[in-house]
């Protein structure tokens, strides 16, 4: 087999690796807004949680403070009937006082409902903060692993690429750039292995006198079909074409 073929194939290699990490990583902005969106939805169960909490304090405290407006009131009016000159006078007083005790008590029947209505509510919050907890726990360690894992995704890249540039430098220039020219119109591959007498990559049934050149490896050959640089049949050990960083 041709040393530049050998390196192409070498090339091959990397590249695949760093399409695949380079994917992982474009992928993980949206795995991380998917667990956030999770969490939104605990943050919104608790807010609604809340308010409804709050709104039941809101209206007992405004049925409280409407029993005490009422019972200055009627202290008012106790005060004013006993001043009273005509029986009318004095059934009117007597009328709105009546009045204001049955506004007392109907706020108190309203607390009443409200604070049996405020131990569920406060339940559902006290429930929802330890849900969105958990959660939000869980969110930021699942955060931090796709943060990692992206860290050292580029790690790998960079090492990649170094090894890249080290292979290139070893290739006929002629070749890296006819490597990269086919690569780049080829959805990232380059390259393709004879297999049963069919490119590896499109398929194509090869000519036999095109498999017999490919075998004897003398010259860079293309498949007629798809254009890729073709080899056939790696080394036995393929490995010694892989680098370490890849396996």
């Amino acid at each position: 087999m041709l040393p530049d073929i050998q390196h192409a194939i070498r090339l091959q290699v990397l590249d695949d690796r760093i399409t695949l990490l380079t994917k992982e990583i474009a992928a993980l902005p949206k795995h991380i807004a998917e667990i956030e969106k999770k969490l939104e939805g605990h943050i919104r169960r608790l807010e609604a949680d809340k308010a409804a909490l709050q709104g039941n304090l809101k209206d007992r405290k405004k049925n409280e403070t409407d029993i005490q407006t009422h019972e200055q009131k009627i202290s008012k009016l106790k005060g004013q009937m006993m001043d009273a000159k005509t029986n009318d006078q004095y059934n009117a007083f007597k009328k709105e006082i009546e009045f204001c005790e049955q506004e007392i008590a109907r706020c108190e029947e309203r607390i009443i409902v409200l604070m049996t209505d405020s131990e569920p509510l406060d339940k559902a919050v006290k429930a929802a903060e330890v849900a969105m907890a958990a959660e939000k726990k869980e969110v930021d360690a699942e955060k931090k692993v796709a943060q990692d894992r992206t860290a050292a995704h580029k790690a790998e890249i960079a090492k990649l690429n170094e090894d890249r540039k080290t292979i290139v430098a070893q290739m006929t220039p002629k070749i890296a750039s006819e490597y990269e020219r086919i690569r780049k119109g080829r959805l990232g591959v380059a390259m393709a292995e004879a297999v049963n007498g069919r490119c590896g990559k499109c398929n194509i049934l090869l000519r036999p006198q095109f498999l017999q050149e490919l075998k004897l490896g003398q010259s860079i050959m293309v498949c007629e079909s798809c254009r890729r640089m073709m080899y056939y049949n790696a080394p036995e050990s393929f490995d010694d074409l892989v680098p370490p960083s890849v396996r």
